[in-house]
């Protein structure tokens, strides 16, 4: 009898990663992170163009390197206000809203958009 797997838990790391990433549960995890990752990645484009260090970037927001690590990790949720810490630290403004739609590369027409700019 030729075992397809040696291993003595069972399923290789390789072929368990396969099945979760078929899983519905894990799709949608990975979709609730992407606004975090996206938003660390324009943390830190902004924070590289200012030259500045994270732990820079910390002292200007009043907090921890650890807490600038985290947040351009993007795997940690963030709160409002240290959006506007960051936002602040980094010369720049925080802007947030609504939209009504979802844009959309068939559609020329821009979605309604309600924009508040923070100071």
């Amino acid at each position: 009898m030729t075992r397809k797997n040696d291993s003595p838990l069972g399923s290789s790391h390789a072929e368990g990663m396969k099945r979760i990433r078929k899983s519905a549960a894990y799709k949608a995890a990975l979709e609730e992170q992407k606004p975090y990752e996206d938003f660390a990645r324009l943390v830190i484009q902004k924070r590289v163009r200012l030259d500045l260090t994270q732990e820079e970037l910390a002292k200007r927001m009043g907090t921890s390197h650890s807490v600038v690590s985290r947040l351009e990790s993007g795997q940690h949720r963030f709160s409002f206000a240290t959006m506007r810490k960051l936002a602040k630290a980094l010369d720049t403004h925080l802007v947030y809203g609504f939209q009504d739609e979802a844009p959309s590369s068939k559609s020329r027409r821009t979605p309604k958009r309600e924009l508040v700019v923070s100071a």
